[in-house]
């Protein structure tokens, strides 16, 4: 017998009915607290934070004319005029007043003021002008060139309202972000944007910028880049721009790097990075592969100067895989760890060497002046007949001669190739390699002749490698390259 099918009752449906109009108000409000996830308005943090956002206008005394003289076809009609134009504005050299603009936050009530290194930079006088209209002289505390930062300090009678540095680590690409400043010397102003980038590099050695769409313009330098807590995450440093106004590309330096650096000025009125006294550069695929490296990441020693890491074990050809606990992906960001790091603080480096990893403790030093880059010669000298030489992985190589050494200066007693010729269409060509250069190492142990680098060559195949590792020294500064053992 068939059991007859049964059907739902009129309860039964109503419970479904209800049901799907709790789903549907469910999802309204997941909608309705998604779309609140943006801020409705920035008028709350303007008002409660812009008190402590100050504008800085500074005066220098500049000697005669400044700035280059319009060039003029001599015997053209306008040659006259421009001659009187100069005389005029040249003056009789007397000394006269230069003023500038920029922007700077309060980050203590008893006048502690951040800005710009080059929005003060030179100057004779420096004054503060607060939102409501006061104004105080400031005195400079310190500064860092090489994160263009500046602390200045004021004198009130009353407690200033001020800002704290939150973490910039924690910014996410997207987060909101809120500009304030006195850009092009309108006063008080506020621009909001997203966070475009970060990690963001320019030129120095310990740069971490944040990229933001918010507008920044000429004389927002110095000023403040808020997160939606009200914390200053970035100081407003750059622009990209090929006119000079905002097209959306601005640049903050991120509060991590400026709160480490702020502290040293207050404590000791200058800069003290920890040192770790050794000469690096990025790893290449070619050279991860030279090395059983399981990935192109860490920095690799080139060099090691008398300081903490030699007296700590440190040699050339190692790579810092990390450094007080912290994974290093490439030389920019051992650099700024290291920067950040308490001169006298020993600290764990883990580097790769021989195919293993080997932890030393290194006790940091106080950085030095970095030295000047040699810049790459792309023509290289005309180098003396030598009967030994021969054509390897593009390049055409010769043993170090009395005569070779003395028109390189090379240091007394140096062993390895000469490079006597490269190839335009090689590897070596395109990775830098120029007559003249000096060929140390291959495969991380030393050269004397050809010989020993056609049997690091083969060993490398022999091993299954695709590229091999030669430590290459010009003028005396050495760098290490990763070749192809076999030439495309």
């Amino acid at each position: 017998m068939q059991k007859a099918l049964s059907l739902p009752s009129q309860s039964t449906q109503a419970y479904r009915l209800i049901w799907t109009a709790l789903l549907a108000v469910v999802l309204m409000l997941a909608q309705a607290v998604q779309a609140l996830a943006r801020p409705e308005s920035f008028a709350d943090l303007a008002d409660r934070f812009s008190p402590a956002v100050v504008n800085i206008t500074t005066s220098t005394t500049v000697t005669g004319r400044t700035g280059p003289a319009p060039i003029v076809p001599e015997g053209s009609p306008f040659e006259d005029f421009f001659r009187e134009f100069q005389d005029r504005n040249r003056g009789d050299g007397r000394p006269r007043r230069s003023s500038a603009l920029g922007s700077g936050f309060v980050i203590s009530a008893d006048g502690f003021v951040v800005t710009n290194n080059h929005v003060i930079e030179a100057a004779d006088e420096i004054t503060v002008e607060f939102f409501n209209g006061d104004e105080l002289a400031a005195e400079v505390v310190g500064t860092d060139p090489t994160t263009d930062i500046a602390l200045l300090k004021v004198t009130s009678e009353e407690p200033l309202p001020f800002v704290s540095f939150g973490d910039s680590d924690t910014a996410r690409v997207g987060d909101w972000v809120v500009a304030m400043g006195n850009p092009l010397g309108q006063g008080f102003s506020v621009s909001a944007g997203i966070v475009s980038q970060r990690n963001r590099a320019l030129q120095g050695a310990y740069d971490d910028y944040i990229q933001t769409d918010a507008a920044i313009n000429r004389g927002n330098s110095g000023g403040p880049l808020f997160n939606m807590d009200g914390e200053v995450i970035g100081v407003n440093t750059a622009i990209l721009s090929p006119n000079g106004g905002s097209i959306g590309i601005g640049f903050s330096m991120a509060s991590n790097v400026v709160s480490s650096v702020v502290e040293q000025l207050q404590e000791f009125g200058e800069t003290r990075r920890g040192w770790l006294g050794v000469r690096i550069q990025d790893v290449t695929d070619d050279m991860a592969e030279a090395m059983d490296l399981a990935a192109a990441s860490g920095a690799m020693i080139t060099d090691v100067p008398e300081g903490p890491a030699r007296e700590a074990g440190i040699q050339p050809g190692d790579v810092i895989l990390s450094f007080d606990g912290y994974e290093v992906e490439d030389t920019q960001g051992l650099v700024r760890r290291v920067g950040n790091t308490s001169v006298g603080k020993s600290v764990d480096v883990v580097v790769f060497r021989d195919g293993e990893e080997e932890t030393l403790s290194v006790t940091l030093g106080r950085r030095e002046e970095a030295e000047g880059a040699v810049p790459a010669s792309q023509d290289g000298p005309d180098l003396p007949d030598t009967p030994t030489e021969k054509e390897l992985m593009g390049m055409t190589l010769s043993p170090v001669t009395p005569e070779l050494a003395e028109q390189l200066e090379l240091t007394a007693g140096a062993e390895g190739l000469v490079v006597r010729d490269v190839d335009p269409m090689s590897v070596a060509y395109e990775k830098g390699l120029r007559a003249g250069d000096l060929i140390a190492e291959a495969g991380q142990q030393q050269l004397t002749n050809i010989a020993d680098l056609e049997t690091r060559i083969t060993e490398a195949e022999d091993a299954g490698r695709k590229s091999i590792l030669l430590l290459v020294r010009r003028a005396g500064e050495p760098r290490f390259v990763g070749l192809p053992v076999v030439e495309e």
